[in-house]
């Protein structure tokens, strides 16, 4: 076996060994997991109603026919579940409680750690979420009979992309624990432009022009809103392969950033929780 090979094998074991840690602390709060979940669920449910309650009679709102926009927020609920990442909440913690410096030790990065813990957390939320989502569709079947669905390669590469660049965008936030005392009010502010831009309250296409074109230089559209209208087919096959990129230029650009967080803010870290 390679050096090379034998590098990646123990990588994998390794990072096997941090998924499986994680996913059985996931499955010790079942409860909080749902309650979690419900939070998403419930929105997925009303919202429908309400717009249905608003075409009165319209063809589209927005381009979106009725059906699309039930099915737009069955997908952003489902995609969200694996997609979104919370984690700068943890990332602060432990920083402020002192935890972060077990990490410092320990032969796995803390961004790989972080990202397997965040993964496997995600994981048991979809398995959880998909019996609710059974019901969610049976319940609006009937509007869904001319949907159309794309299961194409860019879909699948959109949404991973979206969770990696959710996942950066999060963890990029986490480590401005590093340098200030006082961070959460930060990330409360943060959901403000996420929720809205990332298309997780209200479709953007249904935003006008200019809340449009300001959306595309920001990463919360690369997020949820991608996958899901190149899933419900609105995004041409060229189009979405450029935004793919944009993704990819966000990673990148996130990553780095990171990276100097990280440099710079270890040398403000005191190793005293607090």
């Amino acid at each position: 076996m390679s050096e090379v090979r034998r590098r990646w094998v123990t990588w994998f074991r390794k990072a096997r060994a941090i998924f499986s840690i994680y996913f059985q602390d996931s499955l010790a709060y079942r409860g909080q997991a749902v309650i979690w979940i419900l939070t998403d669920v419930i929105p997925a449910v009303v919202m429908p109603l309400v717009w249905l309650s608003a075409y009165n009679g319209r063809a589209s709102i927005g381009g979106y026919a009725p059906g699309e926009m039930v099915l737009y927020y069955l997908c952003m609920v489902t995609f969200t579940n694996f997609i979104v990442a919370h984690l700068m909440w943890d990332v602060a913690m432990e920083i402020k409680e002192g935890q972060f410096s077990v990490y410092l030790v320990r032969p796995f990065s803390y961004l790989q750690t972080t990202f397997i813990r965040n993964l496997a957390w995600r994981v048991f939320r979809l398995m959880v979420f998909v019996p609710m989502l059974a019901l969610v569709v049976w319940l609006y079947a009937p509007h869904l009979t001319n949907v159309r669905f794309h299961w194409g390669v860019t879909f699948w590469l959109s949404l991973v992309m979206g969770h990696v660049v959710s996942f950066m965008l999060a963890y990029t936030l986490g480590l401005l624990a590093l340098f200030f005392q006082e961070v959460f009010s930060v990330y409360n502010i943060y959901y403000i432009p996420m929720l809205f831009l990332s298309g997780q309250l209200v479709p953007v296409g249904v935003f006008p022009e200019w809340l449009q074109a300001l959306s595309r230089y920001m990463p919360f559209q690369y997020t949820v809103a991608l996958p899901t209208e190149i899933f419900m087919a609105r995004v041409p096959e060229s189009v979405a392969w450029q935004s793919i990129g944009v993704q990819v230029v966000w990673t990148v650009f996130l990553y780095l950033l990171a990276k100097v967080f990280w440099r710079k803010g270890l040398l403000y870290y005191t190793g005293v929780g607090m």
